[in-house]
């Protein structure tokens, strides 16, 4: 029987021949779900060997990059062994530390390149959010089992009140996941840092800067309950706060220690190189985030804050059910990975998040398109097996199998996906449906839905509304569909 590592490593040996063979590949990283290989010539891709390869769950390509979805949890595990395997070079956005620099290679410009600046900044998102989504994850959980312990769910009294005892397990519940928040500046810094190619340990200690406790908030002193530090330079005078919950600051200034690290890296001589190079960019680093990047990054915070909430105002009802209805093909694009940066800004600023139960009625949209289909396919035992994994995948949060391997193919799932989306959406809106975390959805969402107006009930609602009228839509438009198209889908089953 193959070990784990020697399955990953026939994966890898069938997906090189499917890609158009080494040389066609410039670089491969994963997302949360994702194998993503960026490619010279992506029509040299077999699609259809791709998705016949073991545990391949969809295929898909996006300008010149090859998406190939395995799920979560597995991707990571079989990108780290078919970039050990292939040789092909993971990109400096990937988490090998030093040996990431190979930014500054031909090849690596060639792929920035071919990208596109837009393409890389996405890509960037992707990578920053991925690595600190299990923190994130973990705190939201505990914000919502601290929820279950502290609310009254049981008459007047919560549990925590009616045994007394179990009081201390809440309060190091509550510790452990508003820890974790009130550091997220400093977390998402960190991984940027990394992301860039610079040493993770001068995001750490940036960020350190950041959240100073010398500094007071920007908050006391927009309240008037303290006074920003002045700072005389050269006649000038700098008013400085520090930057607790500026998620923006935090994604900026992670770009701008990585660039000065690798700097004074390669211009200072190996003998002093050691010491200066790190207090050079610390130095440097501290400047630009008080007398730039700080004020620019909180007025760019501050407009995606409070233009999404004016979006959601504006717009009422109908934005929401158009969100609803249009999350998941932004998922297809592979841009649902910047709303990261967005819901983290969310949280800090709001304290909430309604963004991601509207994802959650999107997502479970879809799932109600591959119950359609299958039911609309029932002789079909492919169709059965393909479905009933899509499914099982969508009620963990992951849409991409279903997307891929099912809707996108066929249409008709994802047109009624879209419409159970959307319906989802406006019960979202009515119901004033909010999260307090971010990171996860469907079955395991419920964790971080915000109790508020009976949040857990109506999370469950949403979830059933999406599925339910995501099924319906697809069924009626199906089989319409399938009456039209006959000839064709009878020899697609076979």
């Amino acid at each position: 029987m193959k070990s784990d590592e020697e399955r990953y490593e026939s994966i890898s040996d069938k997906i090189l021949p499917a890609i158009g063979g080494k040389e066609n590949a410039i670089f491969a990283f994963h997302c949360a779900t994702r194998l993503r290989i960026n490619l010279r010539d992506t029509s040299k891709v077999d699609e259809k060997a791709l998705s016949q390869i073991d545990l391949v769950q969809g295929v898909n390509i996006n300008r010149n990059q090859l998406q190939i979805v395995f799920g979560a949890g597995l991707v990571d595990k079989v990108t780290a062994v078919f970039l050990k395997h292939t040789g092909i070079p993971a990109t400096f956005a990937s988490s090998q530390g030093q040996d990431s620099k190979s930014s500054d290679t031909t090849e690596e410009k060639t792929a920035t390149k071919d990208k596109g600046w837009f393409s890389s900044f996405v890509d960037d998102l992707t990578g920053v959010f991925t690595e600190i989504l299990p923190g994130i994850l973990a705190a939201g959980i505990l914000i919502g089992l601290n929820n279950v312990l502290t609310q009254k769910i049981f008459g007047s009294q919560s549990l925590v009140q009616m045994f007394p005892n179990i009081s201390g397990i809440s309060l190091i519940i509550s510790l452990g996941a508003s820890g974790i928040f009130a550091m997220l500046p400093l977390i998402v810094v960190y991984s940027a840092t990394k992301r860039y190619g610079g040493r993770p340990v001068l995001g750490l200690a940036i960020g350190a800067v950041m959240m100073s406790s010398s500094l007071p908030s920007l908050s006391d002193v927009s309240a008037g309950n303290a006074k920003a530090v002045i700072a005389n330079i050269f006649g000038i005078h700098f008013s400085l706060t520090s930057f607790g919950g500026q998620i923006i600051v935090a994604l900026i200034m992670g770009w701008v220690v990585a660039r000065l690290d690798n700097f004074f890296q390669k211009k200072l001589p190996g003998v002093i190189q050691f010491v200066l190079a790190p207090m050079l960019t610390i130095l440097v680093a501290s400047f630009v985030l008080f007398l730039l990047v700080g004020p620019i990054g909180m007025t760019l915070s501050s407009w995606v804050t409070n233009g999404l909430v004016w979006i959601s105002k504006a717009f009422g009802i109908f934005g929401y059910m158009f969100f609803g209805g249009v999350q998941q093909l932004i998922v297809i694009t592979g841009l649902h990975n910047m709303f990261g940066a967005v819901e983290a800004q969310l949280i800090t600023t709001t304290k909430t998040d309604f963004l991601n139960p509207l994802f959650s009625g999107a997502l479970m949209g879809q799932g109600g398109g591959v119950l359609g289909y299958m039911l609309l396919n029932r002789r079909s035992k492919k169709a059965k097996e393909i479905s009933i994994s899509a499914f099982f995948s969508i009620l963990f949060g992951i849409s991409e199998p279903a997307l891929f391997g099912i809707n996108i193919k066929n249409r008709y799932p994802l047109i009624g996906g879209c419409i159970g989306g959307a319906i989802a959406g406006g019960y979202i809106y009515l119901t004033k449906l909010t999260a307090i975390s971010f990171g996860t959805t469907a079955l395991p969402g419920i964790a971080i839905a915000d109790p508020a107006n009976n949040g857990y009930l109506n999370y469950i609602i949403t979830n059933l509304i999406g599925v339910g009228i995501g099924f319906i839509a697809t069924v009626l438009i199906g089989k319409f569909f399938q009456k039209k198209n006959a000839p064709a889908l009878k020899a697609e089953s076979k």
